[in-house]
């Protein structure tokens, strides 16, 4: 017989699995993993992008005015759990004599394949339970490192900024995951990214947890260009990185404030929402092409694209999503789902009209499968990048159906529940 005591045992252990599972991390690191690399070889942005990782996605999340020690928490948690798990996982794909070689570029690589799972996290934030996140999170690197291999080792797609096999993956994985996790529920809630209607009392925002939300979105902002740029081969790609990812920023966020007072529900004021995220939708749509030969001023068109793009996501697409059961809370579709499409679209379309004269030596860096003598056109280059968009959705989407459909063998929160620290920690 189970008594009030043995439940409470069991609760109390609740993430033990997790100690488990860092445990069998520790044996296969020991295993397999040998350090590696040349140590003149300089790698751009790895401090950057632990910053955006760690600091700017987890201040980000905490809008809701009573999870952000959830948000911080489990944005730290599981984004360490993570990069350890994301960097056996990509390196499987290129082992040498069964030893995966251990480099500052494979931690940043790794690194960029956790922001995944924390755009995965923005979609289900508040609805699903610390140890729902956590299982999500071991798949979810799995299956996008997957993807990751089908984009850039088999259709050698060129992916520097992350825009398709990161964003978009993580978006529609996350999209996957909260429409399989509320399949067959009665939709009686909205999303509070989407109108700040609350559900509940603590499903809403406060002027100080909005406050602080816009720390991430700083922190995001600022070092957006070095995520970008941070796998870029020479100096001239690296730059051109940097300021094409620059000036979409720049001119996203100029939209973002004007579109936010024109689509605003009182009186062309702006809302806080638009500002916290949109603002950001200029570094995921340029993210994709921000190496390409897309000119200063194409770089800014593709920011005013994205800022359009992500206000009207939020305006009128997420209420749509949340009444036919798919809820985003931090709208993630919007920030980086949709921008991240943008960009895929884009890099087909530069990638078709790229030409050798252009692109000089550089023609190889920017797209591998074009370099040499045995190269590819760049027609088949510009489908090769479509293709990997479009397998980027669908194992997306499928993985992230399937992987809620397993999360929800797991103890769901109540109602009561969603979108409160007291679940998970001891509160002042």
């Amino acid at each position: 017989m189970i008594t009030p005591k043995m439940v409470v045992k069991l609760q109390n252990m609740k993430y033990l699995p997790l100690l488990v599972f860092q445990f069998i991390l520790m044996a296969l690191y020991f295993v397999f993993v040998r350090y590696g690399g040349d140590k003149h070889h300089d790698v751009r942005g790895f401090e950057d992008t632990h910053v955006m990782i760690f600091v700017g996605f987890g201040f980000l999340m905490t809008f809701l005015k009573k999870y952000c020690y959830s948000a911080l928490g489990f944005n730290w948690f599981l984004a360490a759990l993570s990069v350890q798990w994301a960097l056996l996982c990509q390196q499987f794909y290129h082992m040498k004599d069964n030893i995966i070689y251990a480099t500052k570029e494979s931690l940043l690589e790794a690194d960029i394949m956790s922001a995944t799972v924390l755009i995965t996290f923005g979609a289900v934030l508040g609805l699903a339970s610390g140890l729902q996140l956590l299982l999500i999170a071991i798949i979810e690197v799995a299956v996008g490192c997957f993807n990751f291999w089908v984009v850039a080792d088999k259709l050698q797609a060129a992916d520097v900024g992350g825009s398709i096999a990161i964003h978009a993956f993580g978006a529609y994985f996350g999209l996957g995951v909260s429409f399989a996790l509320h399949l067959g529920k009665k939709n009686t809630e909205a999303t509070p990214q989407a109108t700040r209607a609350p559900i509940e009392d603590l499903s809403g925002p406060s002027y100080s947890s909005d406050v602080t939300a816009m720390i991430g979105s700083l922190f995001l902002w600022i070092y957006w260009p070095s995520f970008n740029s941070a796998l870029t081969s020479s100096n001239t790609e690296y730059q051109r990185a940097v300021i094409n990812s620059y000036l979409s920023l720049a001119s996203a966020t100029v939209t973002t404030f004007v579109m936010s007072s024109l689509v605003s529900h009182h009186h062309s004021k702006l809302d806080m929402v638009h500002i916290q995220n949109s603002t950001l939708a200029g570094g995921v749509a340029v993210g994709s092409v921000c190496n390409m030969h897309i000119s200063a001023g194409g770089a800014v068109a593709v920011g005013i694209g994205a800022g359009f793009l992500s206000v009207l996501g939020y305006r009128y697409l997420t209420p749509i999503l949340t009444k036919i059961g798919i809820p985003d809370t931090c709208g993630v579709n919007n920030l980086h789902g949709m921008p991240g499409i943008y960009s895929g679209i884009l890099t087909a379309v530069f990638a078709t009209m790229a030409t050798k004269e252009q692109y000089g030596e550089e023609l190889g860096d920017v797209f591998p499968a074009m370099g040499g003598e045995n190269g590819i056109t760049a027609s088949q280059q510009g489908l090769n990048q479509f293709l990997a968009l479009v397998a980027t959705l669908v194992i997306g989407l499928v993985g992230g159906a399937i992987t809620g459909c397993i999360a929800k063998f797991l103890k769901p929160l109540s109602e009561q529940e969603k979108y409160n620290d007291e679940n998970d920690w001891e509160l002042p």
